[in-house]
């Protein structure tokens, strides 16, 4: 046990904490919050490599060694492969590394009131970045069974019954996640992101979509000089309310009716989905088929399936408090079954 080390590693508990919590809410990270992390977890491997080579026995050095090359040099990169590959935001893949630097090795705590018990109750001999993402991946499960409970529960028993569920309308803009495609009839789902990206860039709403669905497929609506798409955080401004200074959104100073009778469309470019994705460019990978399909649907459709696709870094924050706290979940689940 090396206390002094071990009790520094507690420093980026409430930083991951926070992250977490931002990730969940937000979906968004700032890259500023890992650097202390960097910092930290870099002195204090370098502090506990000076420490087991001046006093450790060469088993401890092997071992110490392993366990870091382990850490450091498999599953951090193993984190921006699955972000390279899609399965990872880059705040997944950046929170794991940082653990993986700030917790390359079993941490021990003796408790003061109770001296005689050591946290964490249960541990296995290997990386303890391998028992960090194993706690995440279980506690990353609960969800999607959750979902199927719930999805099962209320009579909704679909093949996407554990990834998704079904919202009004109305909570679309202020929803994180993805709208599923086969849930929703479509060839292909539409990252809601990029929904309230394109709402901004409209300088308009949803709610105003949906009360004059011709005008909005027209191109020739589309403003003259659209605005900035920001980054499709969810913001008030596109909670399905009318915007300030959005005409459709206000109905007796424009006759929506009247250019429903007429629905006016440009056929090379319903919704004005082509100019939005030439403009912006990469939309959360948005293209104008999926684009337009999705707003056909959203300004028809009284409730929608979507994905809320928690944030692994959630998960991985969890794992990590019980690794600390409990030791191995999976580990321990096998050794109680007899398996090793």
């Amino acid at each position: 046990m090396n206390a002094p080390v071990d009790l520094l590693r507690l420093l980026a508990l409430p930083v991951l904490g926070w992250a977490a919590h931002r990730d969940l809410r937000t979906r968004r990270v700032a890259n500023r919050m890992w650097l202390p992390l960097v910092a930290l977890g870099g002195a204090l491997l370098a502090w506990e490599a000076w420490t087991i080579w001046q006093g450790g026995l060469a088993t401890e050095r092997r071992l110490f060694v392993v366990r870091v090359a382990v850490s450091v040099g498999v599953i951090a990169p193993v984190g921006y492969l699955f972000w390279w590959l899609g399965a990872f935001g880059g705040a997944d893949a950046k929170a794991l590394a940082a653990i993986c630097l700030c917790f390359p090795t079993p941490a021990s705590y003796l408790l003061p009131t109770a001296p005689s018990l050591v946290l964490p109750l249960t541990t296995a001999s290997g990386a303890f970045a391998v028992t960090i993402l194993t706690n995440a991946a279980l506690v990353g499960a609960v969800y999607p069974l959750s979902l199927t409970v719930r999805n099962a529960l209320a009579g909704r028993i679909t093949t996407t019954m554990a990834v998704g569920r079904p919202i009004s309308w109305e909570g679309v803009p202020a929803t994180h996640g993805r709208l599923l495609g086969r849930a929703n009839g479509l060839d292909s789902g539409l990252d809601l992101d990029a929904l309230r990206m394109y709402l901004a860039w409209r300088n308009t709403s949803l709610a105003a979509l949906r009360a004059a669905p011709a005008e909005g497929r027209d191109p020739e609506s589309l403003p003259t000089e659209p605005n900035a798409p920001g980054d499709g955080r969810v913001d008030a401004a596109t909670d399905g309310r009318p915007r300030h200074g959005d005409r459709r959104a206000t109905g007796p100073a424009h006759d929506t009716a009247a250019a429903d009778r007429e629905n006016v469309q440009n056929p090379a470019d319903p919704w004005g989905a082509a100019a939005f994705c030439d403009d912006v460019g990469d939309a959360y990978g948005a293209t104008p088929t999926n684009l337009r399909a999705a707003l056909d649907h959203l300004t028809t459709a009284e409730s929608v399936w979507i994905s809320p696709g928690i944030p692994f870094l959630v998960p991985l924050f969890g794992g990590l408090c019980l690794a600390l706290v409990y030791g191995d979940l999976l580990y321990a689940g096998l050794a109680a079954l007899g398996m090793i």
